[in-house]
């Protein structure tokens, strides 16, 4: 997920400001699970669980960029592709559902362990990270429609 974060600011960064500060929370988003599940490069001894403390700070980061999606970044990427033309509001509004379906789940991961002690209920955390990881894959794919949309689009005006 890494590689295609960096992949996708290589191809479209510096097009759109609004692209740039979304890939670069995502990055952060991205290294922080990483980190949590020891996954490379921030691999980690696989037998242990993370802290409490080091769940709390990715569930912090998690839903700022939830909410930056849906607070900031969805509304002017839809403004935008509004603006350019009838194909890309579909698209954005074709997306939109499924985006929301991927934020419901993470809100879940986070209801259910951003408050959870080093003594509490882990015994699905292992699980529940994992389908997170790949709801974020899911997500992050539906979002690159959109950020090549607005990519190709901002090109084409400019």
């Amino acid at each position: 997920m890494l590689t295609d974060v960096k992949k996708a600011q290589q191809k479209y960064g510096g097009t759109n400001a609004t692209i740039d500060k979304w890939l670069a929370e995502r990055r952060e988003l991205l290294a922080s699970y990483c980190t949590l599940a020891g996954l490379p490069p921030y691999e980690k001894d696989k037998s242990c669980l993370p802290s409490a403390e080091e769940v709390r700070r990715f569930c912090q980061v998690l839903v700022d960029y939830l909410s930056a999606g849906h607070f900031e970044i969805y509304d002017n990427i839809v403004s935008q592709c509004t603006k350019n033309g009838e194909e890309s509001k579909k698209l954005a509004d074709s997306l939109w559902p499924k985006i929301n379906k991927t934020t419901d789940w993470a809100l879940t991961f986070d209801d259910t362990y951003a408050e959870i002690t080093d003594d509490g209920n882990w015994d699905n955390f292992d699980k529940d990270l994992s389908t997170l990881g790949q709801t974020l894959e899911d997500r992050f794919a539906y979002e690159d429609e959109l950020i090549h949309a607005l990519a190709t689009k901002h090109t084409e005006v400019a």
